[in-house]
């Protein structure tokens, strides 16, 4: 053991055996059980202090233990000096920290009254079993940031309806210091949930190794015990943050007791204070929470010493890895397919890519102003996107005959409507107009031309006049009036003309009695 953990009684029997009976280190070592480094170290020791041997009879092992040990305690007691074990627990939340180093420090401070390292450990052993169930976990600092949210919600009132919207309350804590972070958002889905996400991250100033979070929708694809699928926008974000996203396993609350406490502190210390309040904005939820949450962060432990804030700044703070320069913003990720005219959909507007890709499953990628698509990590289109109903193609995209009939305008469908008839031209024209874009329509009417090829010109205009009559708008239908040959069937006999109303063979009703 090193010198400065020589018993009072140790020093002087080690001083005799080298100085008077002139045994080896090793001999002295075999003989006091003092490490050879330990007794080269006192002996060394001896001329700097300038003692002789024998030594003064005067000087007791009290006296001569301050003298090789200025600062640590030399009192004789039969009673071991219990150890701070709070301030231990909280000491091995840091990086790098043991409970050898520890107990060395402590056995420097009470030389003469420390408990050996087997007995130190398990004496902190006990302690922390008679601790709460929470403590058990031990967390390192920086290491892991607890997410959820809270089973209370705060009601919004609506200023000009009425209507009352129940906002969703998330909540992130560090495992090393129960810092604690809370916020509402107006519903749970993907976007709210990263976006808060992103504003933790800010509060704390800094990036955990791990976050946990419960196996929420928003954050897992697909629940499992052993190999959970993360949702691909969330994994996305933890790649821009360089974290490693770790969802608790199913039915086991144990995996995020952290946040289970902490969101149950944030209900009982935030949301049961603003019970009673009534708010009108999302906005003005957040300021009240942020002012009872710093509040919340100064509260004392009850069984540790400081409070969450100076746990942070002492565990937490020092090991987080720095904020990225820009922070994350939301791309929804989602698989798609690509139809036969080789355009993906992504909330009711059409996005092109190469013709080749026709039939293969490709990645969308829809941010505020961009849409891009992948196939198998590689990019392969990419387009501005259109927040309403339509078509976006581009040229590149087209196979060589698609191209040619990219030049179809409405003016030259109406056109070539003309000349098959003007029942023809009707039924384009309604098609035409119909869609929200005319070129939505295209594809329908090129339809309709190459019926044109197969059927003559007044058979297929006299089925767009029955088509025109009876309402139809399909593609389809106008094939199978054709197919039937029911254009070249007689008109049928109008069911609203008048009938002969007086024959004899004719019943009124004065033949009934």
């Amino acid at each position: 053991m090193p010198a400065t953990r020589i018993a009072m009684r140790k020093i002087r029997e080690v001083l005799r055996l080298r100085l008077e009976a002139g045994l080896s280190f090793r001999q002295i070592s075999a003989s006091t059980k003092v490490s050879v480094g330990a007794a080269q170290k006192v002996v060394s020791q001896v001329t700097q202090l300038g003692l002789k041997w024998p030594l003064s009879p005067s000087m007791d092992d009290s006296q001569l233990a301050k003298l090789f040990y200025p600062t640590a305690d030399t009192r004789i007691s039969d009673r071991m000096e219990v150890p701070d074990w709070r301030a231990i627990h909280q000491e091995l939340k840091r990086k790098g920290i043991t409970k050898l180093l520890l107990w060395e420090e402590y056995s420097e401070q009470y030389p003469n009254r420390c408990y050996s390292y087997s007995r130190f450990c398990e004496k902190y052993r006990r302690w922390r079993h008679q601790q709460r169930r929470s403590m058990r976990q031990t967390h390192k600092a920086g290491e892991k940031c607890f997410v959820d949210y809270c089973g209370q919600s705060v009601p919004i009132i609506n200023r000009h309806t009425g209507e009352i919207r129940e906002a969703q309350v998330f909540v992130a804590v560090l495992g090393a210091s129960n810092y604690t972070y809370a916020e509402a958002t107006v519903t749970q889905t993907l976007p709210d949930w990263l976006g808060s996400h992103v504003r933790a991250f800010e509060f704390f100033g800094g990036t955990p190794e791990l976050v946990i979070p419960d196996n929420l929708r928003s954050g897992v694809s697909k629940a499992c015990r052993y190999d959970p699928d993360t949702n691909p926008s969330y994994q996305q974000l933890a790649e821009h943050y360089q974290v490693a996203v770790m969802p608790a396993r199913p039915y086991k609350p144990k995996d995020k007791a952290k946040v289970e406490v902490a969101v149950q502190i944030v209900e009982r210390w935030i949301l049961a204070r603003l019970r009673h309040h009534s708010f009108f904005s999302l906005a003005e939820v957040n300021q009240c929470i942020r002012a009872l949450l710093q509040e919340l962060n100064q509260r004392p432990f009850k069984q540790l010493p400081g409070n969450r804030r100076q746990a942070f700044e002492q565990l937490d703070q020092p090991a987080l890895q720095p904020l990225p320069k820009q922070p994350y913003r939301y791309v929804d990720i989602k698989p798609v397919k690509v139809n036969i005219d080789y355009h993906v959909e992504y909330q009711r507007h059409h996005y092109s890519v190469p013709h080749q890709y026709v039939g293969e499953r490709l990645e969308l990628h829809a941010r505020d102003t961009i849409v891009q698509l992948y196939f198998r990590q590689r990019l392969i289109a990419s387009h501005l996107r259109k927040h309403t109903a339509g078509i976006t193609t581009d040229a590149v995209h087209m196979p060589e005959r698609h191209r040619k009939q990219q030049q179809w305008t409405p003016g030259r469908l109406k056109q070539w409507a003309r000349d098959i008839g003007l029942d023809t031209l009707r039924w384009v024209t309604e098609r035409l107009e119909q869609r929200d874009h005319p070129e939505q329509a295209y594809r329908l009417c090129l339809g309709l031309l190459n019926l044109s090829r197969e059927y003559p010109a007044l058979r297929v205009n006299a089925s767009c006049r029955i088509a025109n009559d009876q309402g139809l708008d399909r593609l389809k239908q106008i094939r199978s009036i054709l197919r039937s040959n029911r254009d070249q069937l007689p008109e049928q006999l109008n069911l609203a003309t008048d009938l002969p109303q007086d024959h004899e063979n004719i019943r009124g009703p004065n033949d009934f009695h």
